[in-house]
């Protein structure tokens, strides 16, 4: 007998105490623990740092040393490095379209709205993962495919917003925008990339100086699109 709403219903077989067991068990294998939950966040938070400060190739042994886990409790998260490597690349992206949204959400001046976005895309050291995704790592794999597509999309809106306000030029796109974050807040060859920090805000609210309206110059070629992008 089975219960709805506290009552057994008739005719049904009564629950035993391995099946109450057994249940509770596949529960919880389904849902992952808090402290394992909160391994693979150090593990993951650990690998963005060192990437950032010693490039990709950072041994996995010291990821979790730094992480404060073992050597296993990486491995059992992450199989290989290119996973590893995909879920650093992916949480960065997906911090930055919180940006992108919270950003969006503000009201009142839509070209300041842009600006603290680009600032906090750089302060997120997005460009700093660049040469993560070289190689032999694969560029579309859908996690990674699905992150990108939704900074495109979140950008697309704050530049339409700004632009409609005739804020913004009209001859940039979300290409144009996104290669220039990327050169002007990635570190000259030779310099650390944590040192560079005093620099790469000034450095690109030059640049947003001029992406306002009215433009004082014409540009010459034209807008590069994501799918540009894709294909350099």
């Amino acid at each position: 007998m089975s219960e709805r709403n506290g009552e057994r219903i008739p005719g049904s077989p009564r629950p035993t105490e391995e099946s109450t067991v057994q249940t509770a068990l596949s529960a919880q294998r389904k849902a992952p623990r808090a402290d394992a939950l909160r391994n693979r966040e150090r593990i993951v938070t650990a690998a963005s740092e060192m990437f950032t400060e010693f490039g990709p190739d950072v041994p996995l042994d010291e990821i979790a040393r730094r992480a404060g886990v073992g050597n296993a409790t990486v491995y059992r998260n992450f199989p290989d490095r290119d996973a590893l490597v995909r879920e650093v690349v992916c949480s960065v992206m997906d911090r930055t379209s919180e940006a992108a949204e919270l950003a969006l959400a503000q009201t009142g001046d839509a070209f300041g709205a842009l600006e603290r976005f680009v600032h906090a895309a750089a302060d997120e050291r997005i460009t700093a993962l660049c040469p993560m995704i070289q190689g032999s790592f694969d560029q579309y794999h859908p996690d990674l495919v699905a992150a990108r597509e939704r900074i495109v999309q979140l950008v697309e809106q704050l530049m339409d917003r700004a632009r409609s306000a005739g804020q913004l030029r009209g001859d940039v796109s979300v290409g144009d925008l996104m290669v220039a974050v990327a050169q002007l807040s990635r570190p000259p060859a030779g310099t650390a990339c944590l040192t560079l920090d005093g620099f790469v805000h000034r450095t690109l609210q030059l640049f947003l100086d001029g992406l306002r309206a009215p433009a004082r110059s014409v540009l010459p070629g034209v807008a590069l699109t994501t799918e540009d992008l894709r294909q350099t």
